[in-house]
Parts: C-alpha cells; sequence; structure tokens
C-alpha cells in the first residue's frame, strides 16, 4: 500500500542511476537529495565502491534515501577495482562500458521488485527505457551536459541511433550543426572533433556513444538537465524542438553559498588557508584540470613554466588521476617547486575546492571548463582562464567564451599543444591586465545567477512537481 504525504498526495519511489563518473554520481545524488527533501523515496543505484566513496547523507534523509549496491563485473582489460572513470585511463573507459552493461540484469530485477514511479538515468544505459516502460516506469534522461552539447550531437534522435547523420569527417565538426536556428560560434577544435567521429562507430562495449545516447532521448519520457533559462534560454528550446521531448531544467545546482563554505575546516584547508591569507587580494590565480584529466608530460611543463612565467601567485591542484600508472606518471620540470616557492604552492592530493574559490586571493580560475567546476567558479564571480581537454568541454569553453567572462588558452588547432607563453600570457590578461577587466566583471554579473539558492530551489520544487504530476506514460 502506498504511503502517503502529509498533503494527501502519493508518495514516490524514485530509482536514481547514474553513469560512472563522479562528474555524473555527484549531481545525481544531489537532485536525489532534493527529491528525499519533499518526502519522496529514492532508491540511488552505483556500483558497491562507488557508494562507499559518496559523501556522508544529511542524517534526516537517510530514512528516504537508499543508497542500494551492485556488482560490476569484472573484464580482464580494467583495474582491480575500478568502478569509477578516475579509475581508468581515458583509452579504457570503453571498457567500463562494457562493464557497465554487465549491470543490466540486476537493475532489471531491482525494478522488478520495487516498482518504482520514475527511474532517472544517464545517457549510457540505452538498453534501460524499454525495460522500465515494459514495467509501467515513467523515465527520464538527467543531461548533466548542457544543451548545446546535446545540441550539437544530432539532428534527431534516429540520426544517433541509426549513424545516419551526414556529418561523417572531421571537418564536420569544426562548424556549429546546420539545423541551428541561431547564429553561433560553438563547435569543436581540429584537436578535440576526432572524439567526435569516433563517438559515432562501436567500440569494445558493442555499440557506440552516439547510439547509446539516441536510445536514451527516444525512450525517455522527457528531460531533465542541470541548466536554467536566466543562463541561456535558446539551447533548451532547440533541444527541445530537435527531440520532441519536454525539457525541464532542473537549475545549475550550485553546492553551497560562500557562507557555509566558510564553516568548511579540515586539516588541509587549514594549511592552504593560512598560505592564501598571505597572498595579495584578487591576483592569486586557482588551477584545476579535474580528476580525469591525463596531461602529457610536455603539457605538464609548458603548464608549469606558464605559471612561473606569468609572475602571479598560483595554487595548483595537481593529481595524477586513480587510474594512471608508474609508466603515465608525468613531473614538474627541474628546480620549478624551489624557484616558485614565494609565491605558488602545487597541491597533490584531495583540495578543498570550494574553499579555495571562495577566498578572496583568488582573482581567476584555469580550469579544464567540466560543468561542475564552471558553476563553483562563477557562482564566486571568478573570470576563467580555460583549457579543455575532453568530450563537452571544447564547447563550454566556447559557449563561455561567448558569454566574455573569461578566454581559452590559444593552441595547437591540429594537435591541442599549448606552450608556456600561451599560458603566461592568458592569465596576465585575464587577472591584471585593464583589457580583462571585463571578464571580471561579466564573471561577476552571472555569480549573481549561478549562486541564487532562491532561484534554485524554484527550479527544484518545478521538478519535483513535474514528477509528482507526470507518472507512467506508456
Amino acid at each position: 500500500m502506498p504511503t502517503t504525504d502529509s498533503d494527501g498526495s502519493k508518495q514516490l519511489h524514485v530509482v536514481m542511476f547514474p553513469w560512472l563518473a563522479f562528474g555524473h554520481i555527484i549531481p545525481f545524488l544531489e537532485l536525489s537529495k532534493s527529491i528525499a527533501q519533499k518526502g519522496h523515496k529514492v532508491s540511488f543505484l552505483s556500483t558497491t565502491r562507488n557508494i562507499q566513496r559518496l559523501p556522508n547523507l544529511p542524517s534526516h534523509l537517510s530514512p528516504l534515501l537508499n543508497l542500494v549496491p551492485l556488482t560490476l563485473p569484472r573484464l580482464p582489460q580494467l583495474p582491480q577495482d575500478a568502478e569509477a572513470t578516475m579509475d581508468v585511463r581515458t583509452e579504457d573507459i570503453l571498457y567500463l562500458k562494457k562493464a557497465f552493461d554487465g549491470l543490466q540484469l540486476e537493475v532489471t530485477r531491482f525494478l522488478e521488485s520495487e516498482s518504482p514511479d520514475w527511474i532517472i538515468y544517464d545517457f549510457a544505459p540505452y538498453w534501460l527505457p524499454k525495460i522500465a516502460a515494459g514495467l509501467g516506469i515513467s523515465r527520464a534522461f538527467f543531461s548533466i551536459f548542457k544543451a548545446w552539447f546535446i545540441a550539437f550531437l544530432a539532428q534527431s534522435p534516429e540520426d544517433m541511433i541509426n549513424g545516419s547523420d551526414d556529418r561523417t569527417s572531421v571537418e564536420d565538426f569544426l562548424v556549429p550543426p546546420k539545423w541551428l536556428p541561431f547564429p553561433s560560434k560553438i563547435c569543436y577544435r581540429r584537436h578535440e572533433a576526432n572524439w567526435m567521429v569516433g563517438g559515432c562507430s562501436p567500440n569494445a562495449s558493442g555499440v557506440s556513444d552516439a547510439y547509446r545516447s539516441g536510445m536514451i532521448l527516444k525512450g525517455s519520457n522527457c528531460l531533465f538537465i542541470r541548466h536554467s533559462y536566466e543562463f541561456e534560454p535558446q539551447w533548451l528550446t532547440v533541444v527541445e524542438q530537435l527531440h520532441h521531448l519536454p525539457v525541464v531544467p532542473v537549475g545549475l545546482m550550485p553546492p553551497a553559498t560562500a557562507v557555509e563554505v566558510e564553516n568548511g575546516k579540515d586539516d588541509s584547508w587549514i594549511t592552504i588557508k593560512n598560505w592564501l591569507d598571505g597572498q595579495q587580494k584578487g591576483h592569486l590565480v586557482y588551477v584545476a584540470l579535474g580528476s580525469e584529466v591525463m596531461l602529457s608530460k610536455t603539457d605538464v611543463s609548458e603548464l608549469a613554466l606558464g605559471l612561473e612565467l606569468s609572475g602571479l601567485p598560483f595554487f595548483w591542484a595537481f593529481r595524477i588521476p586513480a587510474g594512471s600508472t608508474e609508466s603515465d606518471s608525468v613531473e614538474l620540470p627541474d628546480g620549478f617547486l624551489e624557484r616558485i616557492r614565494n609565491r605558488g604552492m602545487v597541491w597533490t592530493s584531495w583540495v578543498p575546492q570550494l574553499q579555495i574559490l571562495s577566498h578572496d586571493s583568488v582573482g581567476g580560475f584555469l580550469t579544464h571548463c567540466g560543468w561542475g567546476s564552471i558553476v563553483e567558479g562563477l557562482m564566486f564571480g571568478h573570470p576563467l582562464i580555460m583549457l579543455p581537454f575532453l568530450v563537452d568541454q571544447g564547447l563550454n569553453a566556447r559557449a563561455l567564451v561567448d558569454k566574455n567572462v573569461g578566454i581559452e588558452v590559444p593552441r595547437n588547432e591540429q594537435d591541442g599543444s599549448f606552450t608556456k607563453n600561451s599560458v603566461a600570457d592568458s592569465l596576465s590578461l585575464v587577472v591584471v591586465e585593464d583589457e580583462g577587466k571585463v571578464y571580471k566583471e561579466n564573471a561577476v554579473a552571472l555569480s549573481r545567477i549561478f549562486c541564487d539558492m532562491k532561484l534554485q530551489q524554484k527550479y527544484t520544487d518545478d521538478f519535483v512537481e513535474y514528477l509528482e504530476k507526470h507518472r507512467y506514460n506508456p
């Protein structure tokens, strides 16, 4: 017998099933908390090790938010205990997708036994919409990718599924799609476009990434997306028109307010804060390229020497991805740490990114343009120095250049290489030169949207209301 909320409405049971990347898992978890906060039951499905690595749930939500561990099949191509993209090299993620597909039977049995009202999934489980529909479960794709990325992928889900997109060469992805109804500069660089071409071909998992996305979009009742009309309305409309699917933005999902951030204390933060307190206000560059980017030895060297050459103080969150091996490891240039010790800090373990970004010494953020990092940078009004590497990051960078909140580090179009001079010049332009003031002004203006918790709450309320009003639709 289903339970009811205090207002007499039926309590929902929502299943959440993210892809095996923490850039996906954490937003799915935050969305799960929003659903539970409204009194609905949530089952959060992921692999055992990923669930063990999640932050503790708020005690008041624990009765409603159930973390369900799944057993990821083992493949010889994957390291032992590798259950997330951060555990493997970029070129081995295709094997992680193959292992992920091995969860199909376990997920199906869970849905059959629990009979939830909704399942909200990621781009990867292409087999799931059909299963959920057969069980009478409402189904939605929650995209942590931006609307411009979905619009760029193809003109329709059928094109993704059938491989009928007429863009077949690298050159086809170096210009905006012909189906956009407005002028745009958003497109890939040559060194990025090989990923798009490769994504249209079947990989070791047996299907292409394009096929996965097409089946997900075609089989869903609606699309939830980490986006907001106040930030960028026109791309949401395009996606809705292209895919004939209700598009429901869930907001930008800022993680916390600055006040809440300042309350966070641990040994790492105390050490880092003491050092940041000694830096000139508004002049420090925070450098963080995410947990999955594998920099080459040349990239590390040019980035390090560029930071040195800029003359600016900097804090570099320099972490080797967990999936790397000893042969992948890269070292900083000889003598670098000694030369910069009075104005730079290189931190090689976990960093409290929100606390650092909230510090008044920070004047710019050198980022890989993962959307979570962008949200965190812009909620504090920091102009961006952009160095994208993977999947949607290049398109994110172009969109933010259009917003005039920063610049991309100039790179070689063919191979994506950059130089110490291009790094140093970009940092100086954004952080200290007069020309960079406009980026700071625009970033501060956008911060009013990115850190608006009342606006975010409105999106959350509307999202949960949508779940309540739109139960099963065969």
